[in-house]
């Protein structure tokens, strides 16, 4: 017998790809779900940046293995990019790296910088794949609770009781997926303080900033935290083009250099037609974000109807791409309520649990489905309910 090697059994596989096989196979049976479950942006690029990419990929000279640290257009664009947005100056030379999209980036700075038995502080709520990837090192993970009674802040004076020795990386989401929450300026700085007395690294994953949110925010913004931080960030929310996988980490030199040596082993470089486009899109100014935002504020006040229709109650001062929201007093399962929303409903929403204990009892709601799929599913759920 061959047996597995025994990291995997610290990981299950990511819960929306099992999901997705139940909705899939309820729509082979002729049922039609609407999928409200999933971020992944419905809309197109902007028009310039599909027609870079036509306009490259019919080019000969196009179609060869690319420099692992991306092309100098593409990082240059990145730098300009985080100039005029967050007011962060970046050596477009050594700063930046291109990332075959940003998640691909939390399991290089992880195997850059943890080794067994290190210490990762990870947010709970928060992204699966950050405990994921900890579990896959063999990493010792302790969970900073983000809760409502706080406004789902995060809590410096909490982690500051902490046993922070052996603390290697903190995993920072700001704006937060789920809770859509983005932490104040002051917040930000004390973690910074933080991570200098106890030597950690924050990894600040930042695909959010640009969605329904009008205070842009990088955590290399903040004094002091070049020194110790490197961010993620993508094109995936921010320009819709998350099959694309085009996305980068921000840093210091050496931070860089660390994440080289494992992305140079695991890929070849990036298709240089889709560089281009990226640089393209970084290129767009700020109507772009008001024509986008624009669309998901039309679609948001659709998923709040279907949210006070359950008996939810939210903060209309998310940010993000999705709403979250807490489940009437009557259901204390957000499996198994969004269970019966998948069954009798024939609508998907996430449930709280995935993202860590302190989402149960909650479920989101994502904004990437047609103001039509959300009104098929308040038409839905009404008629559910009378």
């Amino acid at each position: 017998m061959i047996n597995t090697a025994d990291r995997i059994n610290s990981v299950e596989e990511y819960y929306f790809s099992t999901k997705l096989q139940e909705v899939r196979k309820l729509e082979n049976e002729g049922i039609p779900v609407i999928n409200l479950g999933i971020g992944s942006p419905d809309l197109v690029p902007h028009q310039s940046v599909i027609q870079a990419l036509k306009n490259a990929v019919i080019r000969p000279d196009m179609h060869a293995y690319q420099s692992y640290r991306g092309i100098p257009e593409l990082r240059k664009a990145i730098a300009e990019y985080y100039n005029r947005y967050f007011k962060v100056e970046l050596n477009s030379e050594s700063e930046i790296l291109p990332l075959v999209g940003s998640k691909e980036g939390i399991m290089h700075i992880t195997q850059a910088f943890v080794d067994a038995g290190d210490r990762v502080l990870v947010p709970n709520p928060g992204y699966p794949a950050y405990e994921a990837v900890s579990n896959l090192v063999q990493a010792e993970i302790n969970y900073y609770n983000l809760a409502e009674e706080n406004n789902w802040q995060l809590d410096i004076a909490s982690i500051e009781k902490m046993d922070l020795n052996r603390v290697k990386l903190f995993w920072l989401n700001s704006p937060n997926m789920p809770t859509g929450v983005q932490y104040p300026k002051q917040t930000l700085e004390r973690l910074v303080i933080l991570a200098k007395k106890h030597q950690f690294l924050i990894v600040n994953d930042n695909p959010y900033s640009m969605i329904l949110n009008k205070d842009y925010q990088s955590i290399l913004s903040i004094d002091g935290a070049s020194e110790l931080a490197i961010e993620l960030n993508s094109l995936s929310k921010s320009h819709n083009m998350a099959g694309w996988r085009i996305g980068w980490c921000a840093g210091r030199k050496d931070f860089i250099d660390a994440v080289l040596k494992v992305k140079s082993n695991m890929d070849s470089g990036m298709f240089k037609p889709l560089q281009l486009a990226a640089s393209e899109a970084l290129k767009l100014g700020e109507d772009w974000f008001f024509s986008l935002n624009a669309v998901y504020q039309n679609r948001r006040k659709l998923a709040e109807k279907i949210l006070n229709i359950l008996g939810c109650s939210f903060d209309e001062n998310q940010q993000g791409l999705f709403l979250w929201a807490k489940l009437p007093a009557n259901i204390s399962s957000s499996e198994e309520l969004v269970d019966h929303l998948l069954y009798e409903y024939k609508v998907f929403l996430s449930p709280g649990f995935i993202f860590g204990t302190q989402g149960q009892g909650y479920v989101r709601i994502s904004l990437c489905a047609n103001e039509n799929q959300f009104k098929i599913a308040l038409d839905r759920i009404q008629k559910y309910h009378k």
